[in-house]
């Protein structure tokens, strides 16, 4: 699609909202839902974002899409990314006060698409006039949610992964702490691995999430990113590199000479994040902002998950993935 498509026609408003009230709904935890569309449980508080963004955004050749599931490397990425992108604005080092990474969290400098139109009519043309300076995005959609000016036009989508013990675990640590209505805490981890093995969970099943991006990465090479997050934490920089050269800004020779990566690496790590006062504070979506700063550890999951627990999701992830050629080597924390 051309840089200067036409957006669609509006839709009717009640026949967005009838669609809505139709679709399969379960309760959540402690007060919120998810609605079941097109084969995947979306919040149901987003879910006129995600519809929105489907039907009604426009993409630009410009245009970089950070994609993931939730609690798979999102904030990481999203800090790696916009120091990549806004390095010559922006002198990324741990020194300096002024960068926006120090007074911001990373989910307000790289927005939610679907979070960002939910505010919208639900089916109208969303008023995107705002936000035409933005170049980098974010979303948890999975692939074939992107609306067609996505997939026709030259944007970019990396998206980031994580092995789905791991990201069954910080899932559960995350609506442990997450401060949400109705109580604190009260949902087992057997309970929630019972439901992420369902597919009941943010935007799941996990496994349909991903091998959506894994197939387009795969038929896309130059157009989709698949980044494993166990890869990027093994060798942070040589990765952080594949992610400059995929937005089209590489590091140059004289960068590598002057460790702008190594600053990159040291500026975005977990421990220094998590140790900036605007993490400690505040918050974003309704959570706090310290939520979203854990461990961030490649393993934990051998602390938490039981022998019978590791044994169900690595049947699930042969079942799944084996068939696309996708695999995950397991590692447990020393």
């Amino acid at each position: 699609m051309a840089e200067n498509s036409q957006p669609p026609n509006n839709d009717n408003q009640q026949e967005i909202e009838e669609l809505i009230s139709s679709l399969p709904k379960e309760k959540w935890w402690r007060g919120s839902g998810l609605t079941l569309y097109q084969n995947f449980w979306v919040p149901s508080d987003f879910i006129r974002g995600v519809i929105t963004l489907r039907r009604h955004f426009i993409g630009r050749d410009s245009n970089i899409l950070l994609a993931s599931k939730p609690k798979t490397g999102t904030t990481w990425l999203k800090a790696l990314a916009f120091s990549v992108l806004h390095r010559a604005q922006f002198r990324p080092s741990v020194a300096n006060a002024n960068h926006p990474l120090c007074s911001s969290n990373p989910h307000d400098l790289v927005p939610f698409l679907e979070i960002m139109l939910n505010g919208q009519p639900a089916g109208h043309v969303p008023d995107m006039s705002g936000f035409t300076d933005l170049q980098l995005f974010a979303t948890h959609v999975p692939y074939h949610f992107l609306p067609e000016s996505i997939h026709q036009s030259q944007s970019r989508v990396i998206y980031i992964c994580r092995n789905p013990l791991d990201t069954a675990l910080s899932s559960w640590h995350f609506w442990a702490q997450a401060n949400l209505e109705g109580g604190a805490g009260d949902w087992s981890m057997e309970e929630f691995f019972e439901n992420f093995c369902k597919g009941l969970d943010f935007y799941g099943p996990f496994w349909d999430h991903l091998l959506s991006y894994w197939k387009a990465s795969c038929e896309r090479p130059e157009r989709v990113l698949f980044l494993k997050y166990e890869d990027l934490k093994e060798d942070t920089a040589r990765n952080l590199k594949r992610i400059a050269e995929f937005m089209g800004v590489p590091f140059s020779k004289e960068e590598e000479l002057d460790s702008v990566v190594d600053q990159i690496v040291e500026m975005c790590s977990l421990s220094n994040l998590k140790e900036l006062d605007v993490n400690k504070t505040g918050d974003i979506f309704g959570y706090e902002n310290k939520t979203f700063f854990r461990k961030g550890e490649v393993g934990d999951w051998a602390n938490y998950l039981s022998p019978s627990m590791v044994e169900r999701l690595e049947n699930i992830m042969k079942e799944k993935f084996s068939p696309f050629g996708l695999y995950f080597t397991l590692k447990k924390t020393s």
